[in-house]
C-alpha cells in the first residue's frame, strides 16, 4: 500500500503468504512421506480418469494419451531426471517435463509438508496443475507466455477439482468446504514473490490471480481453461516503481496504515453510497481497542468476533491490541484494509437494509469491499494528484490472506472462504455495480 502520487496499471500470487493467523502455540505437523505417495499415486490415476473423458472434447474427438515419460518421485540423493538440457537436481518443487513427457516431485519435504500442513485435495490440484502442461503439449498450445501457461494449468487443475467437487472421483469424495478452503491457502503458498512482473519468464502469477484461474475451471471446465491466451488473460500483478516502497515490502508503518485506510474508505463510501442505496453516507467511527471492547447491543461481526460493526452507535471496532498488529506483521497492510474494508462494507449493506449474516448478505458485504478495492485502481490521475493510498504489488494477495485468515469455513456453515473470495473479486475487477 503506497501514499505516492504514482498510477496503479491494472493487468492481469510463490513467495511466503499465510492461509491463517496460527493459534498460540500452533505447530504444523510433521510430512509422512509414504502417505503422500499413497496420495499422489490415486490423485494421479484420477486425474488421468479425467482427461481420458475430458481432452477428446478439446481436441476434435482425439484419444487422451497418458504421460509416456513415467513419474519420478525425488529426493536430495536420487535426483530427479535430467529434462532436456537441464540436469536433474533436487529442488521443493514439482514440474512437467514437456521434452521427455514426465512428471517429477520432491516426495522428501515438498509434496509430504503440503498434505501435512493442507491436506491431501492440495496434493492432488497439485498434480492436477502439472498434468496440465502435459495437455497443453497434447493441444499444442504451449507458444504464450509463462504465465499464461501457469494459470492455465491452475485452470485445468480447477476444472478437475470442479470434477470432484460434482462427485464423479472415486478418489476424492464429498469435499468439505473445510477441505477447499485448506486447499485455497495452500495455493496462496504458491504464488509468484510481490513485484514479479506478470510477463517475467517464470511468472506463474499471484495469488489473486490464481485461485481466479482456479475457479474459472471449477465452474466453467477444462472448455474455458483451453480459450487462455495472452490476449484475454486478465492479470493483476505490477511491479514495484518506487525503490522506498520495494524496501519496505509495499508495507505502509501500521499506524500510518491504520489511519489513511480508515480516511480512505470513508471518502469512498460517501461518494459512492448514494448511488448505491439513494440515500447520504454518515460518517462511521473507528475505533480501535486494546483490551475491552466499546458496549454494543447489536453487533454485527467478523474475524472471530475481533471487529464488529455497531448499528446502534455508529460506529465499527476491531480488536488493536493483536487482531490488527497481527494481520500487518503477518500478512501485511492490505489485511488491515481488507478489515476496514469489510467493516465499511457491512455498514453499506446494513444501510441499504439488507442482511449481513445470510450467506448472500456475507457474499455482498465481500464484492462491496472488492468495489472499494476497485476504486482505489481506476482512479484517474487528477485523483491521485490529490494524495490517498495506491496499491503496491502484493496487496490483493494480502487482501485474499486476509480473508483466509477470518473466513474460513472450519465449522462448514456460512460461505466458504472459496466464494467470498470470488465475491470480492467480482468487486475489485467490476466495481460497485457488481453488488447492487
Amino acid at each position: 500500500m503506497r501514499r505516492l502520487l504514482l498510477a496503479v496499471l491494472l493487468l492481469v500470487l510463490v513467495g511466503c503468504g499465510v492461509s491463517r493467523l496460527p493459534r498460540p502455540g500452533e505447530t504444523t505437523s510433521a510430512p509422512q512421506p509414504g502417505k503422500a505417495t499413497d496420495t499422489v499415486t490415486k490423485s494421479i490415476q484420477d486425474v488421468e480418469r479425467f482427461w481420458s473423458g475430458e481432452f477428446p472434447k478439446l481436441a476434435d474427438g482425439k484419444t487422451f494419451q497418458k504421460v509416456q515419460g513415467g513419474y519420478h518421485p525425488y529426493t536430495r540423493s536420487v535426483p530427479p531426471p535430467d529434462c532436456g538440457d537441464q540436469p536433474g537436481q533436487y529442488q521443493p518443487n514439482a514440474f512437467y517435463c514437456p521434452t521427455g513427457d514426465f512428471i517429477a516431485w520432491d516426495a522428501q519435504t515438498l509434496i509430504p509438508q503440503l498434505q501435512s500442513d493442507f491436506g491431501s485435495l492440495l496434493v492432488g490440484v497439485v498434480f492436477a496443475h502439472e498434468y496440465g502442461h502435459a495437455i497443453q503439449v497434447r493441444l499444442g498450445t504451449t507458444r504464450q507466455p509463462t504465465v499464461v501457461l501457469e494459470q492455465q494449468a491452475d485452470c485445468f487443475a480447477g476444472a478437475w477439482l470442479g470434477d470432484a467437487l460434482a462427485g464423479h472421483s472415486k478418489v476424492f469424495k464429498n469435499v468439505s468446504a473445510k477441505q477447499l478452503d485448506n486447499t485455497v491457502a495452500g495455493l496462496l503458498m504458491l504464488r509468484d514473490q510481490p513485484g514479479t512482473p506478470a510477463m517475467d519468464e517464470g511468472a506463474h502469477g499471484n495469488a489473486f490471480d490464481r485461485i481466479r484461474a482456479l475457479q474459472d475451471g471449477v465452474e466453467q471446465g477444462a472448455g474455458k481453461c483451453a480459450q487462455y491466451n495472452a490476449d484475454t488473460l486478465p492479470v493483476t500483478e505490477v511491479p514495484f516503481t518506487d525503490r522506498a516502497d520495494a524496501q519496505r515490502g509495499g508495507d505502509l508503518p501500521y499506524n500510518d496504515a491504520v489511519q489513511l485506510l480508515a480516511q480512505d474508505v470513508q471518502g469512498y463510501w460517501e461518494r459512492t453510497f448514494p448511488q448505491l442505496a439513494g440515500q447520504s453516507w454518515q460518517d462511521l467511527q473507528v475505533e480501535p481497542f486494546d483490551g475491552g471492547k466499546p458496549a454494543c447491543d447489536d453487533p454485527d461481526s467478523t474475524a472471530q468476533g475481533a471487529a464488529f460493526f455497531c448499528p446502534s452507535k455508529n460506529f465499527v471496532a476491531f480488536d488493536n491490541g493483536q487482531l490488527g498488529p497481527a494481520l500487518y506483521k503477518r500478512i501485511g497492510d492490505n489485511a488491515v484494509g481488507m478489515l476496514l474494508g469489510d467493516l465499511f462494507a457491512r455498514a453499506a449493506q446494513d444501510r441499504r437494509g439488507q442482511s449481513t449474516t445470510s450467506k448472500a448478505g456475507q457474499l455482498a458485504v465481500d464484492c462491496l469491499a472488492g468495489s472499494w478495492t476497485y476504486d482505489i485502481l481506476n482512479r484517474s490521475a487528477a485523483d491521485r494528484k490529490q494524495g490517498g493510498v495506491t496499491l503496491s504489488p502484493g496487496d490483493l494477495d494480502e487482501a485474499v490472506a486476509a480473508l483466509l485468515a477470518f473466513g474460513r469455513a472450519e465449522d462448514g456453515s456460512g460461505p466458504t472462504a472459496f466464494d467470498r473470495i470470488a465475491a470480492y473479486r467480482n468487486g475489485v475487477l467490476q466495481g460497485l455495480g457488481a453488488c447492487s
